[in-house]
Order: C-alpha cells, then sequence, then structure tokens
C-alpha cells in the first residue's frame, strides 16, 4: 500500500494543486493531512473546500486551532497573527465549522498522524524536545510511525529501543529498518523552510517499508503575487522563494 502524507498547505492553492496532481500519478492508496491547511496563503477558503472535496482525513494544525479559539493567536507572531486575522475574513461559516470537528490526532493505516508533537499536542513543536524527552516519547508510543509537521522542515528520527537517531530527510527514498520506530516530519506544501522552495509532501510504501519525498515544483510568483495583492503580509510571499 502507498500511502501520502502531507501537511502544512498554508492556503497556497497553487502548490497544493501541483501536488495533488503529483500524487495522482503517483499510484496512491490513500492520503492524509497533518493541518496548517490555511494561514499565511491567500487562498484558504478554496484549499478547505478541495480537502473536503476529496475527502482526506485531518487533523487540527495551529492556525486550524488559532481561528476557533483566539486566545491562541496571542502565542504567534504579528506577521502570523495579522494573517490569521486576514485568513478568518476569508473562510466561509461552513468551512469553520468543518475546522472545528478537526481532532488532534488520529492514527491511519496503524501510524499515528498529529501536527505538533505526539501523542497529540497541536502546538509542540518538535525541535523543543530533548534527546531524553524523545526517547520518553517513543517508549510510550504504540505505533511504528508518526508523522507530524508544524516546523516545515523535513527530518527523520529513528529509536531502535535504546539509541535516538535524527537525520534530515531530501528528495528520494529512504529505507525503514523493520524493528525501529520512526518520526517522520513531512515538511510543508505551501512554505517549506528548508532552503528548498518546491512543494514537498511524502509517500509511505508499507509493502517496501520505505519513505519517498517528494519534491514538486509550482508556480510560486502566481501565489506570492495574489499574497501581495490581497493585502496579506509581504514577509509571507517573500519567505516562499
Amino acid at each position: 500500500m502507498r500511502l501520502a502524507i502531507i501537511s502544512d498547505v498554508h492556503g497556497n492553492l497553487e502548490a497544493f494543486k501541483e501536488v495533488l496532481a503529483d500524487i495522482d500519478r503517483s499510484r496512491i492508496d490513500g492520503l492524509a493531512c497533518l493541518g496548517d491547511n490555511i494561514g499565511y496563503g491567500p487562498d484558504p477558503e478554496r484549499v478547505i473546500e478541495l480537502v473536503r472535496e476529496r475527502d482526506i482525513p485531518t487533523v487540527m494544525g495551529n492556525h486550524e486551532l488559532a481561528v476557533v479559539d483566539v486566545k491562541y493567536l496571542d502565542w504567534m507572531n504579528a506577521t502570523a497573527r495579522k494573517s490569521l486575522v486576514m485568513t478568518h475574513e476569508r473562510l466561509s461559516k461552513n468551512s469553520i465549522d468543518y475546522i472545528r470537528t478537526l481532532p488532534p490526532a488520529m492514527t491511519y493505516h496503524g501510524t499515528l498522524c498529529v501536527h505538533g508533537f505526539p501523542p497529540d499536542s497541536v502546538v509542540t513543536y518538535l525541535f523543543q524536545l530533548s534527546m531524553a524527552q524523545l526517547k520518553e516519547t517513543f517508549l510510550a508510543m504504540e505505533e511504528k510511525i508518526c508523522f507530524l509537521g508544524h516546523t516545515h522542515d523535513l527530518l527523520i528520527i529513528s529509536f531502535d529501543g535504546d539509541e535516538v537517531i535524527q537525520a534530515s530527510l531530501g528528495n528520494g527514498i529512504v529505507s525503514l529498518h523493520r524493528d525501529h520506530q520512526y518520526i517522520i516530519n513531512v515538511g510543508s506544501v505551501g512554505q517549506p523552510r528548508d532552503s528548498n522552495n518546491n512543494a514537498k509532501y511524502v509517500i509511505w510504501d508499507t509493502a517496501s517499508e520505505s519513505i519517498e519525498v517528494r519534491f514538486v515544483p509550482y508556480d510560486i510568483a502566481a501565489t506570492a503575487n495574489r499574497i501581495i495583492e490581497l493585502g496579506f503580509p509581504e514577509y509571507n510571499a517573500r519567505r516562499l522563494w
């Protein structure tokens, strides 16, 4: 079985459409999303509509959380807050009601899916955890794999029952050890922060026990120009490049 895992679309419709097209060409049996479909980008409503049209299982991201619970806006920087206020204005009531239904975590074909950190944190960043805390998390985790997003940075963390090892992920295929557990950050569709401006997602192949990282080019200028035209913070456009 080949399962696609995406995260952090952030209202970037151009990137999302190209990733979905790539997924459709890649013999995928299922697709799950790790949240933050909105925020920063210019087309949150259309992105939510596409997620719902394709019936993509999705967890709550911190940007969704801040839209439905305004106290979380205080945790964000000024640019993110302004973007989310504008995002809220561009969302229909129907989409906001849908966002309220998103779970903080879910199991998907035996894996754990969460936006921030296992078991169910929407807001915790992976880099906030010490190696000792990571080991404790693995020991408590029942699943072989946890997929997460939030940092927009591709990363794989493995645990052999004793040692925790972290490594960056790049374009291509990585084999997984049958006896190891993993926490895998799948990067970002709509706003990568790993020095490569392609949209990113991963394919988990259960038969070959491997992860394939996919780099997908898209029309960055179209998204950047739309961000500026709609009055979103210009920084949101610049960081796409």
